[in-house]
């Protein structure tokens, strides 16, 4: 298949003479300015996937479309997000698919969302709620940024969790919340049956708080709670060794299935 050429509005990385990537938002109107001169947005609206362009003082780059972790790695910040490594396992342990409905909150900057939009397909359903109308407005661009457009599965409210999970009655309930205790007993009288709780948080007394409420429903299983470190390795030739740093704690997950 043909790599798709790039189109206004959409984002595209830019990998200078250096290897530095510079993360851009499509504008036919736009220069990117940088020490190797200057490169017209307009010479990229248009060209394939993949495309070296030259600056106008004559340097390579080479632009490509991000990956959604170069985005969520990249892209401007309003709340915190969470990191490509915690969200994938995320997923992956909640088991959302194809078709899925999914209850999120909070939105924050949008970054667990587009995940979970591409996750469940053009089949599937994203609720996520946020109590800042602010951050939802932030998020809306984060998610319009990436894809192009917005994606039609997804619905953004504005409100509290808690109040949505009966009107949703989703298949998986997946939060980042500081407080997601509260969200526990609603789930437990709304989530499918064999549905999936899943939380996201940073400390451990957070999690004691949070799995007590789960073991007080007494309909939670397979409950499990785990984090995920991450290590690159340099490999250069003959020398291979991790690096000297690696992104170690940043949350602890949390999942369990509601039985009936």
């Amino acid at each position: 298949m043909p790599a798709r050429p790039f189109k206004a509005g959409e984002s595209c990385i830019l990998y200078d003479h250096r290897g530095r990537q510079h993360l851009l938002s499509l504008d036919p109107d736009k220069l990117f300015h940088y020490d190797r001169g200057a490169i017209p947005h307009a010479a990229i609206i248009g060209v394939p996937d993949g495309s070296t362009v030259t600056s106008t003082k004559d340097s390579k780059a080479v632009v490509m479309r991000p990956r959604l972790a170069d985005y969520v790695l990249k892209m401007k910040r309003g709340a915190a997000v969470m990191y490509p490594k915690d969200s994938g396992a995320l997923i992956t342990w909640a088991d959302i698919e194809p078709g899925s409905r999914v209850l999120e909150a909070g939105t924050g900057s949008g970054a667990l969302t587009l995940a979970l939009s591409r996750a469940v397909g053009t089949d599937g359903l994203v609720v996520t709620v946020e109590r800042r109308h602010d951050h939802q407005t932030h998020a809306k661009r984060i998610v319009a940024g990436f894809r192009g457009t917005m994606p039609d599965n997804i619905d953004f409210r504005v409100g509290d969790v808690e109040d949505v999970v009966a009107d949703v009655e989703p298949d998986r309930v997946v939060l980042d919340l500081p407080e997601p205790w509260s969200v526990v007993v609603p789930a437990a009288m709304h989530l499918a049956g064999g549905g999936v709780f899943a939380s996201y948080l940073p400390t451990v007394p957070q999690v004691q708080r949070l799995r007590d409420a789960m073991d007080h429903t007494g309909t939670f299983i397979e409950v499990d709670t785990f984090e995920i470190l991450m290590r690159s390795w340099n490999v250069s030739g003959r020398s291979v060794r991790p690096e000297h740093r690696m992104v170690g704690h940043t949350g602890f997950i949390t999942v369990g299935r509601r039985r009936l």
